[in-house]
């Protein structure tokens, strides 16, 4: 029913039939048993066991379990009995389970804040008696009381109405409080924003008071159609999450088929089928980057951290990635963009004299906000030594300017006391006020110039209209200000008196400003291929010229109003929403149809909001970003991302930290697939040439789990590459092994099974290394060991930085060189002491094997220096060409 296209006597025949009084409780009652109660559905809440079976459906970490059975298998089948590499990868597998279901927000938290709205008391007329009733049991067709600072509990239709103004900006974007009007009947469909005879669910009345009847409830009304598209969204998988489950399909794969080849290679060989079984489990573990996931979630918990001192709190952990693929960010106006404080802009007194207050401020220009001043409601408190300004917003701003130029209300009002007035009603569109000035009086109009317009019979009206054309035209909201002075104290206080042969004072032009970081902000974010589009519920002027400010609205872009939008089909936005910057007027639905286009174009959308009617495309969006300060309690549970100081700004650090985080990642990737490909590569090799295993399991293990492992958890915590805001953003369907990785990785895993085959064949077969020690297999799996472990720790100062190790401070991660470190001792130690070779079936060697193992583990770290040269003199060449 579209109730805004109703007279109030249709709507009363349509909804309360015949009755007069109210409805009765009884007919009450029964709408309640057929409609249900006046509240939101809930989303069906997911138990505890499904988030950790959730949890544990990763493909990554599935291949994780299939590693700890493997690891337990060979504990046992080995007859070593120790359990500690499989007890420590399922640890792992709790620790990144625990890690996300803790961190992880779900629309649970949303739709509970959206229920907390309704606990509520409300005032309806049943039986033709006045009720208080519990919120819940509003029904459709009570009559409703509606008074100043009231919560409006359901959708209603107003039938009476005095000096009726909603504040709607959670609901519609809508900066200003809308006058509301009884007598209001829309001819054709109108946005939200426009329904000025309809109150909505969760918008509060700033002022007057009135009757209505009410159309809809719960799930009915605008509120609850939001509640339901946040039931009806659901939450996506990131672009990280895609690219690792890729990665762990690969690794299972790859680990796998090198299994099978080197089963069948020991059976053609005659080699015995049950060492054959262990060599092939060896080698599916050497496969498997058990610390991968782990090293990732600490990754993203130490950008969690670094987000936080920047004021951005990640309620999802993949959400730190993901920013840093965002390549679009739909931000809201209101609050987000800018301050969402009315302030004076500009002020007009005579002639051509246009006063810019952000510039300077003439004697003029303070004397026409002085008189505005008096014609207002506005109260100043002291609040810990600041002012507060309670009042209409418009009026607000006037009174803060004259506060900010050295005059203060009280003074105002000893000077020219209040003596009688005519409050604003939205009949005459206007406010006025009588004041006593020495030994005369003064009555202070003030209202829209259009609606003055007729009544001025004195002043340069003229001019006043050409540059009330040009306010408008920057989006300014203009009040005229006009006077009369009487010498006697005037009798009649009427409109009719009061309001005519006025002298305008000047104009004042104001709006709701963007915030002073958001210009910077934006041009920064373009710098790094990131578009920004305002999405907002205010009006396609307003929106517009706050946009071109801003550096969003530039040559070529468009702005669209929700209606533009309604009537386009989704090939049609598709086609054309790279073009857009703006859409104004839209509502929630429109903005997830926005954030799906984009992501239909393959974007990944970052989407900014506080208020209620933010909350469902915050949620669709690939990172949705609350306000922390101004933000609703449900904006806040449908985003990834709080932002505690409400600064559009530091959504681009985020974008930045987020970036680094990916960044930091993809080295992991590489230092640790470098050692596990040539893992699998060198237990191939080895058997192909008839060499004999190299590696038992519990080595592999430990390598993966100890050198790999505690380098890797540092990794997470190296600082931005130069010029990081300088990229493109990554696409999210790019491989993480794009843009050169995959040859990295490639080069580094042909190094490291080069040096350690070398060094298991000389351990293996070549006496002369040493001549206290004979050449054995044992002896060559201790050096092959040795060296696969040491370069492999090593190996983290390789993949640290693009810059060569020697122009990289240890001391930009300290961590990292104490990890590595330990990693060092670690494995040193597990190959001198007899109780720790028995484990890992290490064996004593000499101090020639020891040096042998030393100086190839250094090897990998000559070539990677050797190749970063040669970059560096080819990016050089590419410069100066």
């Amino acid at each position: 029913m579209e109730a805004y296209k109703k007279s109030k006597e249709e709507i009363r025949e349509a909804v309360q039939g015949t009755q007069t009084n109210g409805l009765t409780k009884q007919e009450a009652n029964k709408r309640l048993q057929e409609n249900g109660r006046n509240r939101f559905e809930e989303a069906p809440k997911e138990s505890m066991a499904k988030k950790i079976v959730h949890s544990l459906s990763d493909f990554t970490t599935i291949v994780l379990l299939v590693a700890a059975a493997i690891s337990f298998y060979t504990a046992i089948a080995t007859d070593h009995g120790d359990l500690f590499e499989g007890i420590l990868i399922i640890a792992i597998v709790i620790i990144n389970s625990v890690l996300a279901i803790v961190q992880e927000g779900n629309a649970e938290k949303a739709l509970a804040a959206l229920q907390d709205m309704n606990k509520q008391t409300a005032t309806v007329l049943r039986d033709g008696q006045w009720l208080e009733i519990d919120a819940e049991e509003v029904v459709v067709g009570d009559t409703l009381i509606i008074e100043n600072g009231s919560m409006i509990v359901a959708d209603a239709r107003i039938i009476e109405g005095s000096q009726l103004r909603v504040e709607e900006s959670a609901l519609t974007g809508e900066s200003e409080p809308v006058e509301k009007d009884a007598d209001f009947v829309a001819s054709e469909d109108q946005s939200l924003g426009d329904q000025i005879n309809m109150l909505f669910k969760g918008c509060t009345v700033v002022n007057g008071r009135g009757q209505a009847i009410v159309t809809a409830t719960g799930m009915d009304t605008e509120m609850g159609k939001i509640a339901g598209l946040l039931n009806q969204s659901t939450n996506k998988e990131t672009p990280l999450q895609v690219r690792l489950d890729r990665l762990g399909k690969r690794i299972s794969l790859v680990a796998l088929g090198a299994a099978a080849i080197v089963f069948g290679l020991g059976y053609i060989q005659g080699e015995p089928l049950l060492d054959m079984f262990m060599t092939a489990v060896s080698l599916a573990v050497a496969a498997v980057p058990e610390t991968l996931m782990v090293i990732v979630t600490l990754a993203l918990a130490f950008g969690v951290q670094k987000m936080a001192k920047k004021h951005a709190i990640i309620r999802r952990l993949p959400a730190v990635e993901t920013l840093g693929s965002a390549s679009v960010i739909c931000s809201d106006k209101t609050g987000t963009l800018t301050q969402n404080k009315m302030t004076v802009r500009r002020v007009w007194t005579h002639g051509d004299e246009i006063v810019d207050t952000e510039d300077a401020m003439t004697e003029d220009a303070i004397e026409v906000l002085k008189v505005g001043a008096l014609c207002s409601d506005v109260v100043v408190e002291m609040e810990n030594d600041e002012k507060v300004y309670i009042g209409n917003p418009t009026e607000v701003a006037i009174v803060r300017a004259v506060e900010e130029h050295f005059h203060s209300q009280k003074e105002l009002k000893e000077e020219s006391p209040r003596i009688a007035e005519l409050p604003f009603d939205s009949t005459r569109k206007m406010m006025t006020t009588v004041h006593k000035r020495g030994k005369k009086y003064i009555s202070v109009t003030k209202g829209a110039f259009d609606v003055l317009l007729p009544r001025f019979r004195y002043g340069d009206v003229d001019q006043a209209t050409v540059v009330n054309d040009r306010f408008g035209k920057k989006a300014l909201r203009v009040i005229a200000v006009g006077y009369r002075i009487f010498d006697e104290e005037p009798t009649e206080i009427t409109s009719e008196f009061l309001e005519h042969d006025l002298r305008l004072v000047g104009l004042i032009g104001m709006i709701d400003p963007p915030r002073p970081e958001s210009k910077a902000a934006i041009a920064r974010a373009k710098r790094a291929g990131i578009k920004t589009v305002m999405i907002t519920g205010d009006h396609v002027v307003t929106a517009s010229a706050i946009a071109k400010e801003l550096g969003i609205l530039q040559k070529g872009d468009k702005a669209l109003t929700g209606s533009q939008l309604r009537e386009m089909t989704d090939e049609q936005l598709d086609a054309t929403v790279k073009e857009n910057s703006v859409y104004a007027r839209v509502t929630p639905a429109d903005k997830i149809r926005i954030v799906q286009s984009w992501q239909r174009t393959g974007a990944t959308v970052a989407m900014t909001g506080d208020g209620v009617n933010d909350a469902p495309a915050l949620k669709e969006s690939d990172v949705g970003c609350a306000m922390g300060i101004t933000g609703t309690d449900v904006a806040k549970g449908a985003a990834d991302m709080v932002l505690t100081d409400d600064n559009f700004a530091t959504i681009v650090d985020a974008v930045a930290q987020g970036r680094t985080v990916y960044q930091n990642i993809r080295k992991t990737v590489n230092f640790l697939l470098s050692c596990n490909i040539s893992e699998i590569f060198i237990v191939l090799l080895a058997m192909i040439l008839g060499w004999g295993a190299p590696f038992t399991a519990v080595q592999l293990l430990f390598v993966n789990v100890v050198a790999d492992g505690l380098p890797g958890f540092a990794l997470g915590k190296e600082p931005a590459e130069d010029g990081i805001m300088k990229q493109s953003p990554i696409p999210p369907q790019e491989s993480i092994f794009a843009r050169g990785l995959w040859q990295k990785i490639g080069i580094n895993s042909f190094v490291f099974t080069v040096v350690t085959l070398f060094g298991y064949y000389l351990g293996t077969f070549v006496d002369g290394v040493s001549p206290w020690i004979n050449a054995s297999q044992e002896v060559g799996q201790t050096v092959a060991f040795l060296i696969l472990a040491y370069s492999s720790i090593l190996h983290v100062f390789n993949v640290r930085s693009e810059k060569s190790i020697f122009q990289v401070k240890l001391s930009s991660n300290k961590s990292l060189f104490e990890m590595a470190v330990l990693a060092v001792i670690i494995t040193t130690v597990i190959a001198l002491l007899p109780i720790t070779q028995g484990l890992f079936n290490l064996v004593p060697i000499s101090l020639n094997h020891w040096m042998l193992a030393g100086a190839l583990s250094i090897v990998p770290i000559f070539v990677n220096e050797m190749i970063k040269f040669h970059n560096s003199e080819d990016e050089e060449d590419e410069e100066e060409a």
